[in-house]
């Protein structure tokens, strides 16, 4: 078994990092290279709680994922798309999750995560029902860090289509302009699709193209 003569190091600083306050390291060259190789593993993320500051995968283990309560029934046709828990429901599950101190800036993304729904207007007598667009709090990071508590933000997407049935997708970010987009999919793939992405957090955006997302 080949030795990683960097192993050591770079286990002293992920070690470092989780007991640091604020999740900084010593700027000497041993730690920054150390810094370096860790970030390009995925196994630590930019902090979103402290600047200049890291987070490590490991530590984010055990932080929930944020979703409607009631998304497998949605997915196994026992729920309405309208019945789905509302956003901002999902988002004060978030809130009431974090650290009090961290609550306060976490409310400022409010308006920005909680995407609002184009209501559309009933044609000839029927009313079109909403695309389904469900919120997604996941701990992870990206090019940018994410929200307070390192969490990415974004939703499952449904793409209703010209002969009457749909296809959904899945969409994450930073709190910057990182983004990763999955493929569009029938409902039984996107839901194994979701799950896949649930069970693999905390996560970097850049891993996710291993699920065929697209990243930027």
């Amino acid at each position: 078994m080949a030795h990683d003569p960097y192993a050591a190091q770079d286990q002293k600083t992920l070690e470092l990092i989780e007991h640091s306050p604020t999740g900084a390291v010593p700027h000497t060259p041993t730690y920054q290279d150390s810094l370096a190789r860790l970030r390009a593993s995925f196994q630590i993320y930019a902090s979103a709680d402290h600047k200049a500051g890291y987070v490590t995968a490991r530590s984010l283990a055990g932080r929930p994922a944020f979703h409607a309560r009631n998304l497998d029934e949605f997915f196994s046709g026992s729920c309405p798309g309208a019945a789905l828990e509302s956003d901002a429901d999902i988002f004060d599950r978030y809130l009431a999750s974090l650290s009090p101190e961290l609550r306060a800036p976490a409310a400022e993304h409010r308006a920005h995560v909680i995407t609002r729904r184009v209501h559309h207007r009933p044609k000839h007598g029927i009313v079109a029902q909403d695309p389904i667009h469900t919120l997604l709090l996941i701990p992870g990071g990206g090019a940018h860090p994410g929200l307070p508590g390192n969490y990415l933000h974004g939703a499952l997407i449904e793409t209703p289509r010209a002969d009457g049935t749909s296809l959904f997708y899945i969409q994450l970010h930073d709190r910057e302009d990182g983004i990763a987009t999955g493929p569009e999919q029938a409902l039984d793939a996107a839901w194994a699709g979701l799950r896949d992405v649930l069970a693999s957090a905390p996560f970097h955006l850049r891993e996710l193209e291993a699920l065929g997302f697209t990243v930027a």
